[in-house]
């Protein structure tokens, strides 16, 4: 008995280390992730997630987030005297909650990280040269500027969302439905979007929002700038179509943002799009991004400080610490940019924008 026991002590750890195993083979054949996972069971399954929470006013996956932190906590305060004596029993059952959560992350939404990358599907080609990208970074500013006037009727005024949470969560779905028809697999049916109840630990480990993977709510920091959120909604909602990289949530996003006929949704993507090209203008070379600066209405730059002021008022040690795991989790899930991927849909955009043009 005591044998058996044992033996199931070490069942779950043994499992996790079979899983690993398992889903790296796997990263090589995107072509079955693709056809039997990413748009086999996911999009079935997924919808039922959505329609089972959906419907309720709160996030329920903040909710159970929130249990299991406590639950975590009191287990560990119970077992605090002697935890690293006995350090291989509680190392044993953390790695068997991990590979729980490891199991169904992935068979829930995690596997989408290796389908076939977008540009592959689209024939994209993502690089590109300093002209393709200051020609972009002209049309973002251009676009930007109309629209915030159009919004304020004052060039010197700082767009503020007149909507609220509610909806723009609702009027999101509007720039899934107009999706150009070469992207009409990633139409958006089926809400699920939350205010989540993490909205200031989320601040301050600087993430705008995120997609609970076990119960395919899309959660979105409301604390934030309200002109922002018409984006990070949309790219949000990217996740729960079945795409993994950060890269290519920007770039469906923000085709979905533009697609929609709400002036607010057009403005926080092409503004989006602005900050990311001068990010990449300074990658380039320092200080490249300054002419194209001035460029910009004032009332386009007040919103530009409100981002920045808003974040540097949540940066601590705390914010590094996530970048640092988030950047790492980037990387081992197919992500070798890391952070740096949310930027690379600049290179989506201009090599789709060819391929329109071409066509």
């Amino acid at each position: 008995m005591k044998i058996l026991q044992v033996q199931k002590k070490h069942i779950l750890p043994l499992l996790l280390i079979v899983q690993i195993i398992t889903v790296k083979i796997l990263a090589f054949f995107p072509e079955t992730i693709e056809n039997y996972y990413s748009k086999g069971f996911y999009p079935i399954f997924s919808k039922g997630l959505r329609s089972l929470f959906g419907g309720l006013s709160f996030s329920f996956g903040d909710v159970m987030y929130g249990i299991l932190i406590f639950l975590l906590i009191k287990w560990i305060l119970k077992n605090r005297k002697g935890f690293f004596r006995n350090w291989k029993v509680n190392g044993l059952k953390f790695l068997s909650i991990l590979s729980i959560f490891y199991f169904f992350f992935h068979f829930l939404w995690g596997m989408n990280y290796y389908r076939i990358p977008l540009h592959e599907k689209l024939n994209i080609n993502k690089e590109y040269e300093v002209a393709d990208l200051e020609a972009l970074t002209e049309k973002m500013i251009a676009k930007s500027n109309e629209l915030q006037v159009r919004i304020t009727s004052n060039d010197s005024v700082a767009v503020i969302n007149a909507y609220t949470e509610k909806e723009i969560f609702e009027m999101a779905q509007i720039g899934y439905h107009n999706l150009p028809q070469d992207l009409k697999e990633f139409d958006y049916n089926t809400k699920s979007i939350k205010q989540s109840l993490f909205s200031m630990p989320l601040s301050y480990m600087g993430f705008g929002g995120y997609l609970n993977p076990f119960t395919n709510e899309a959660q979105v920091n409301y604390l934030k700038p309200k002109y922002t959120t018409p984006f990070t909604t949309s790219h949000e909602m990217a996740h729960q179509t079945g795409i993994g990289s950060e890269s290519e949530c920007n770039f469906i996003g923000y085709l979905a943002a533009i697609n929609n006929s709400d002036d607010y949704f057009q403005y926080a993507a092409y503004t989006t799009a602005v900050r990311y090209c001068f990010r990449n203008l300074e990658e380039i070379e320092e200080g490249k991004s300054k002419p194209y600066l001035e460029k910009l209405n004032k009332g386009v730059l007040k919103n530009f400080d409100e981002n920045e002021i808003f974040w540097k008022e949540y940066q601590t040690p705390i914010n590094t610490f996530f970048e640092y795991f988030y950047d790492n989790f980037l990387k081992a899930n197919q992500q070798k940019d890391g952070l740096e991927s949310y930027s690379k849909f600049i290179g989506l955009l201009i090599g789709y924008e060819k391929n329109q043009i071409s066509n």
